[in-house]
């Protein structure tokens, strides 16, 4: 997931936070260190339900919403779709209806991302992001179609959403405890984030989960916090908490937007079925 998780945070209009599950991430070619630990991520849809967790200031008294993440394996390219739905009642009592639907096709060597993030507010449109993305050894570039046409560079190293949740788990697996890539995952139109990953442990099956494809599987818990590239803000534009699965499928979500916090059950999750050969 997602990945691009930050999509999340992006739902609620005047959050002023670049939009993920989440979302929710790729590829060898971009990190030397991926080359050494491939990771087979793995193709699949899940639902999470969004439940409030705490209210810690601000306007929002009760929060509620749903998560749908799917990513299919396109030979070359991975394509992913997420579309978070969210519900907030404020102090005066006025409801607000919020969807984000977010899409991409990343090339699996990580030099390539085609992205598109469309958000609504109570049914009216209230953003649009649109573009692609390129990577070189030495840096890249994105290029906006939407909201308005501009470039902006990519630092050596950035790493694309799938790209991104492939090094964390391959981080994991050889023990290390944290890492701070930059990222773009298309949610925004400022450019890149920076990230900061801790992975609390790593763990052997089984795995307490319900879902019998998961339980055989390692996983570890892992928290996320994204900043402003280039600020000097120490605190956080965002941060989630999640358990990672060794394919790539997270769950125990727990997603802080600064005014309160939401915990993510993942309510159904299903395997793609084998498609054709490459």
């Amino acid at each position: 997931m997602k990945r691009s998780i930050r999509s999340a945070a992006m739902a609620r209009p005047g959050w002023g936070l670049p939009a993920a599950a989440l979302v929710a991430v790729l590829w060898g070619a971009a990190d030397p260190a991926l080359a050494e630990a491939p990771v087979a991520l793995a193709p699949h849809r899940a639902v999470y339900d969004l439940t409030l967790v705490a209210v810690t200031g601000g306007d929002t008294i009760s929060a509620s919403g749903t998560m749908t993440y799917a990513v299919s394996d396109a030979c070359s390219a991975w394509s992913t779709q997420q579309q978070l739905k969210l519900q907030t009642v404020s102090r005066s009592g006025s409801v607000t209806e919020m969807v984000s639907d977010y899409a991409t096709l990343e090339a699996k060597d990580g030099h390539d991302l085609v992205f598109q993030t469309v958000q609504t507010t109570n049914g009216h449109p209230a953003s649009r992001v649109t573009g692609e993305a390129t990577m070189t050894p030495t840096g890249g570039e994105i290029r906006y179609t939407q909201p308005r046409a501009h470039t902006i560079t990519l630092p050596a190293g950035t790493l694309f959403p799938m790209a991104h949740t492939r090094a964390i788990i391959s981080a994991g697996e050889r023990g290390q405890a944290s890492l701070a890539p930059s990222l773009f995952d298309g949610t925004g139109e400022d450019g890149p984030q920076d990230t900061y990953i801790m992975i609390l442990g790593w763990h052997q099956p089984p795995t307490a989960s319900p879902f019998p494809a998961l339980a055989r599987l390692p996983s570890g818990r892992v928290h996320v916090a994204f900043y402003t590239a280039a600020s000097h803000d120490m605190r956080p534009d965002y941060e989630i908490g999640m358990r990672y699965f060794a394919n790539g499928v997270s769950d125990d979500l727990d997603m802080d937007f600064g005014d309160f916090r939401m915990h993510g059950t993942l309510h159904s999750f299903t395997p793609a079925p084998e498609g054709h050969r490459c």
